[in-house]
């Protein structure tokens, strides 16, 4: 599968200053850039900077970024699922998964995670593809934010909303293990009947589920 890029931006006024959202950016873009410190929900700034670089380099990556000058303070990433998860089971070259969406605390009034959905929706190519995205209450910044767990789904959810992803059940045990996990997906206007049902078959292994 050949997998198109194609730029595309907005700017966002915030009371820190305007941020540029753009993407998918490249590898190379990205080293030139300063990483924020506060992006460190998964792993150090720099680290982290490291990791997305690398998957801006995929054939299939895809990074979309927002940042004030020449600082990142937010990010969202699209890379194929790992292969020790069962999303990647059944080998689809066009099912990507969003992976991360990190914004930095200051700028999360602001509606950047929205529009970096936003961002990643307007490349036309994304129609030709199944995207997901697996929330897991544990990874929420829940003590940062002083919210709830359900306060925090709704918030993930409308916020996935913004890139059309929708809830979607499944019987896979870690999203099955809490209430308030769940599975989000996008299918794209010119993904066909096949793929669809290959993909119901990831979701769904016990049949009696279905």
């Amino acid at each position: 599968m050949e997998h198109i890029k194609t730029y595309n931006c907005l700017a966002l006024k915030t009371s820190h200053g305007t941020l540029t959202i753009e993407g998918p950016v490249s590898a190379e873009t990205l080293e030139s850039l300063h990483f924020h410190e506060h992006l460190q929900a998964f792993r150090p700034a720099q680290e982290q900077k490291k990791a997305i670089v690398e998957i801006a380099g995929l054939p299939e990556g895809r990074i979309i970024i927002a940042r004030n000058k020449e600082t990142v303070i937010g990010y969202v990433t699209y890379v194929y699922p790992d292969p020790l998860e069962r999303w990647s089971e059944g080998k689809m070259e066009n099912l990507l998964e969003l992976g991360a969406i990190e914004v930095i605390p200051e700028y999360r009034n602001f509606k950047v995670g929205k529009n970096l959905l936003k961002v990643s929706m307007m490349d036309d190519a994304m129609e030709d593809y199944i995207i997901i995205t697996t929330e897991y209450y544990w990874h929420w910044d829940l003590k940062g934010t002083k919210l709830s767990v359900w306060d925090y789904r709704k918030v993930m959810e409308k916020m996935m909303n913004a890139g059309d992803l929708e809830y979607m059940a499944t019987d896979d045990p870690e999203i099955s293990s809490h209430p308030a996990n769940c599975l989000m997906v996008r299918i794209g206007k010119r993904i066909d009947l096949d793929s669809v049902q290959r993909f119901d078959q990831i979701r769904f292994k016990n049949r009696f589920m279905y």
